[in-house]
């Protein structure tokens, strides 16, 4: 059995299983129409229901919501927090939890993953850590001719223009993020920030992993602007209380860099989620809006990758 290699991501990788419970909770779900996007381009190209494997699953989001169109359902995640979670969730007999890296796959597993044995290979909201080349040539062995590679991340969200005194909130959160956060972000928050313009594909990693098809490609994007929030996200968006809203903000990974940093400002009340919660309330007051009747609505992003694996 081969040595595992140590995970590129070290904030979500090093969580305790309460700290990927309470991730499980605050992170908002994908939509149904987004898994079943991709089941739709995989078998309209051929392609095979019987195993999936589920890459950085974290508590086991998406592998728990593909599990009823799949044979057999595998989830990875280099947390053994996440795993330990994700194997409290549920106990579906066709879906199981291990421990493994991206760039692993499984292959230091007893028994490992097997060569030319995956139908589909997922990555939700976490491809942005891997190491991109060590994936693609990992995962063109693993995945059966016509597999395919679905990878899709949550972008950047900004205030609805229903949210009174939008404008001038935006203008604070991000103030407040280029001040204190933008020191604790890292290349993977950048990536997701432009909509994995700039992610690692098959025919842009070095070396080129040639077992791709580069002609198939398929890229989608979702928000306000393209009219189909509602199919990425559940309930299209994010519309919560500022209790919710700060719980949803410390899952962010530059939020839980920051508070490793600072921990005795968390302390103090001086909690980089809380400035931004008191500049909400205090913007929304300006405004006429009541204790009691303060809610955040927020415009979120996303896109959609899909690659496949040549016949």
């Amino acid at each position: 059995m081969s040595k595992p290699t140590a995970p590129t991501e070290k904030t979500f990788s090093s969580f305790t299983k309460d700290q990927g419970a309470n991730y499980a909770q605050n992170r908002p779900g994908y939509h149904p129409k987004l898994f079943q996007t991709i089941i739709d381009h995989h078998t309209s190209t051929g392609g095979h229901l019987d195993t999936l494997l589920d890459i950085g699953c974290g508590p086991g989001t998406t592998a728990l919501a593909l599990a009823p169109h799949f044979t057999n359902v595998i989830g990875l995640d280099p947390s053994e927090g996440m795993i330990n979670t994700a194997r409290a969730s549920t106990t579906l007999p066709n879906l199981r939890f291990d421990i493994s890296t991206a760039e692993d796959l499984g292959s230091h597993l007893s028994p490992p993953i097997p060569d030319s044995s995956v139908d589909v290979i997922t990555a939700s909201t976490a491809a942005h850590w891997f190491n991109m080349p060590l994936f693609w040539a990992r995962a063109a062995r693993v995945l059966k001719p016509g597999g395919s590679v679905a990878i899709w991340t949550t972008g950047a969200v900004s205030t609805h223009p229903d949210m009174p005194n939008h404008t001038a909130i935006q203008a604070a959160i991000d103030a407040i993020e280029e001040r204190e956060l933008t020191p604790f972000f890292e290349p993977g928050n950048l990536l997701t920030r432009n909509m994995y313009l700039d992610l690692g594909l098959p025919w842009t990693v070095d070396p080129k992993v040639e077992e791709f098809e580069r002609e198939s490609f398929f890229r989608k994007e979702y928000g306000p602007d393209e009219g189909n929030s509602e199919e990425f996200f559940v309930g299209g968006g994010m519309d919560v209380n500022l209790d919710m809203m700060e719980k949803m903000l410390g899952t962010m990974s530059p939020v839980q860099r920051w508070r490793e940093a600072f921990k005795e400002k968390v302390v103090m009340e001086g909690d980089v989620v809380k400035l931004m919660r008191r500049e909400i309330e205090r913007l929304l007051r300006e405004v006429g809006v009541e204790e009691g009747q303060m809610f955040c609505k927020g415009s979120m992003r996303g896109v959609l990758l899909i690659v496949k694996k040549n016949a």
